[in-house]
């Protein structure tokens, strides 16, 4: 009966721990690694399989005569690599010094407890980092300002139908939408002589790079079936990006049937 509730609880904090690092955007082969190593501080085994919503884990003692099995579900959380950086320090810690596991939750949840970056901050960088996307593609600085305004309107927009929960298909499609609107009005009104690149890279902040990033490294380290549901998640959200931005094209009269 102790073993059963010791895995238990064993069982339940690296289930968190784990479901918390793939929410946040870490690569599957990442962690299992760590969730091994808290396993093994802990002198268990640990068999995990995981899939684009749920992660199910085995636990066995070191003699392989009891386990305990759970299944999680990965709730959404907004990419945060520092959070992926501590969580992977914190699997060190408890290995290295022996962290009692009471100890190692409060540590855990007070990672996740951190105050986030302030999102108007967050704004302000993405909206001047995706105007020097258009200026590393030969934009003009009216091009350039028509960007900024696009993305600002557009990732605002993204921030607050993600704070309402929105799906997120349609978040990406109406952000696209928004950004590639302002966008266009370097054609519409004669703007600059690069409107095109204001129009192509007002949506470039929408580009899924961390799943497709991690689609490919999970399939290259052997989690196929988690890798592909990455994958195919990114190509749904790109095609999100298309649906949008030609939603406008023809809104406008830019492209026409």
């Amino acid at each position: 009966m102790e073993n059963h509730k010791e895995l238990k609880s064993v069982a339940k904090f690296i289930s968190d721990f784990s479901t918390c690092m793939m929410a946040v955007g870490a690569q599957t082969s990442r962690i299992e690694r760590n969730a091994l190593r808290i396993a093994k501080a802990y002198h268990l085994k640990a068999e995990m399989l995981f899939f684009q919503k749920t992660m199910v884990m085995t636990l066995w003692d070191s003699r392989n005569e009891h386990s305990y099995s759970m299944v999680s579900r990965i709730k959404p959380m907004p990419l945060n690599f520092e959070i992926n950086a501590r969580l992977s320090h914190l699997s060190w810690r408890i290995h290295d010094e022996h962290i009692p596991l009471n100890r190692a939750s409060k540590l855990c949840q007070r990672i996740l407890d951190r105050p986030r970056v302030n999102p108007w901050i967050v704004l302000w960088l993405v909206s001047f980092a995706n105007a020097s996307f258009c200026r590393l593609f030969h934009g003009d600085f009216i091009s350039m300002a028509i960007v900024f305004v696009a993305t600002f309107i557009g990732f605002f927009f993204k921030q607050q139908m993600q704070k309402w929960h929105w799906n997120e298909f349609a978040v990406f499609i109406l952000s696209a939408m928004f950004a590639s609107a302002f966008g266009s009005l370097g054609y519409l009104c004669n703007w600059g002589t690069t409107p095109d690149m204001a129009l192509g890279t007002s949506v470039l902040y929408l580009i899924p790079g961390v799943p497709l990033i991690n689609g490919v490294m999970d399939i290259i380290d052997g989690h196929i079936v988690t890798g592909c549901c990455r994958l195919f998640n990114a190509a749904l959200l790109v095609s999100c990006i298309a649906i949008g931005l030609s939603a406008i094209l023809f809104i406008t009269g830019l492209v026409t049937i």
